[in-house]
């Protein structure tokens, strides 16, 4: 027996939708707590799968976890011993490559598994391999194993060969306790990226941003502990505004930071939809007569590349043809196959391009999530349809939403989990 979302698609959702913690700073900054062996408190954790999992890596490895309420962890250690890592718990999600350039100030050497993550493409770690090699660090691979040993970490220039955000973190990381200044290029600036560096200045760290993709890092000794909070999840907040754009009577999106969303509220105005935006929410309008868009994933403050699978059943209601460019994954578009199935007419021009066409009526069928953003495509896609759509391999969209039929359900959304073996009857 699996787990799967059934949804009866073509109802009008209307109320409140609140925005949960986002997990990729989340993961992130509960990286960042190996740094010290002070106790840290961090606030707004999402109890999603990838977190949790990394949760119980960092007791494995030292850290004790307490709960002090269902959002809040206090985290505190008597030593790392970075021999008991577990690699099937490692190799989980993408997120655990965090580890790397938080265990690195900490440890000589240690060794640890290829992280997992969404099938979306060849996802290798080599950008954040070049770069630490720069700091010192000497690494060598044994089939999915990587080692990782140096003596000092040593402040150097670095130009990062694309903007990636987890070799960014993880190269913030290994720097803060580096002898030595860092220079870092070609950084990544999304929100992630921000939590951590305004977590680790408060921590002690010397880091400097500048409008130019570049970080200055002054290495310190030593890092103290901190009480920090989680940003709200953008790319949670996009979705629920897509399907509020979609199917929504009146649906007011709570706990969001519209500065981290700009280039895609952008795009949702050029598409027509209609928002009402407020400090730290966007009330979202009966929209009916969608536009056709061009949009393509860039980095922050880009149009993000998680909210492009989201956006694109949205523009299956467009009348006229669009088109989608995501260059970094050469699989991010394999959700199209799945919505293809339930009438979407899209034709996908080479692995990183596509054209959409609207306006199609889309039928409830059976179909399955590859990763995180195309199980919340394939959501919203459920939602338009027409009569039942079933959503196989729904792990996936647990990974980083968390209980969101339930949260769907209180604006009216006929969505469920269930188990079963059989197709939709």
């Amino acid at each position: 027996m699996t787990e799967k979302f059934l949804i009866e698609g073509e109802k009008k959702l209307e109320g409140e939708i609140e925005v949960r913690p986002a997990k990729n700073a989340a993961g992130a900054l509960l990286a960042a707590t190996l740094l010290t062996d002070k106790e840290c408190v961090l606030d707004n954790i999402p109890r999603v799968n990838d977190i949790l999992n990394l949760l119980e890596i960092l007791k494995q490895v030292g850290k004790e976890i307490k709960w002090l309420d269902e959002k809040k962890v206090q985290i505190k250690e008597e030593g790392i011993d970075v021999s008991k890592l577990d690699f099937e718990k490692f190799s989980k999600a993408r997120i655990s490559v965090l580890l790397i350039g938080a265990l690195l100030p900490r440890c000589k050497s240690f060794k640890i598994s290829r992280p997992g993550g969404d099938r979306i493409g060849l996802r290798t770690i080599n950008t954040h391999l070049q770069a630490l090699k720069e700091l010192g660090v000497k690494i060598e691979q044994d089939g999915d194993f990587y080692y990782f040993k140096r003596e000092n970490l040593k402040g150097a220039k670095i130009v990062l060969s694309e903007f990636s955000v987890t070799a960014t973190e993880n190269l913030i990381m290994a720097s803060v306790l580096s002898q030595g200044q860092t220079i870092i290029k070609i950084a990544a600036q999304e929100p992630s990226v921000q939590n951590l560096i305004e977590m680790l200045n408060k921590m002690g760290a010397r880091i400097k941003k500048f409008w130019d993709h570049t970080l200055k890092i002054e290495g310190v000794k030593k890092l103290e502990g901190v009480e920090n909070k989680i940003i709200p999840d953008p790319n949670e907040a996009g979705t629920f505004l897509v399907v509020g754009a979609a199917v929504g009577k009146k649906v007011l999106v709570k706990n969001l930071i519209p500065e981290h969303l700009e280039l895609f509220l952008l795009k949702l105005k050029e598409i027509g939809v209609e928002f009402k935006r407020n400090r730290d929410s966007i009330e979202i309008k009966q929209s009916d007569n969608f536009r056709p868009a061009k949009i393509q994933a860039l980095p922050y403050p880009g149009f993000p590349t998680d909210l492009l699978p989201v956006i694109v059943p949205l523009l299956t209601q467009a009348e006229g043809k669009s088109l989608i460019h995501d260059p970094l994954y050469e699989n991010r578009l394999n959700y199209i196959h799945e919505l293809r199935k339930m009438g979407a007419d899209i034709e996908i021009v080479d692995p990183h391009r596509a054209f959409v066409f609207g306006r199609t009526p889309l039928s409830g069928v059976e179909i399955e999530s590859w990763d995180i953003r195309a199980g919340a495509s394939l959501i919203i896609a459920g939602l338009i349809a027409k009569g039942k759509t079933l959503v196989g391999n729904i792990c996936q969209i647990d990974r980083g939403y968390e209980k969101i039929e339930e949260r769907l359900q209180k604006i009216g959304a006929e969505i469920k989990r269930i188990n079963i073996k059989n197709s939709i009857t």
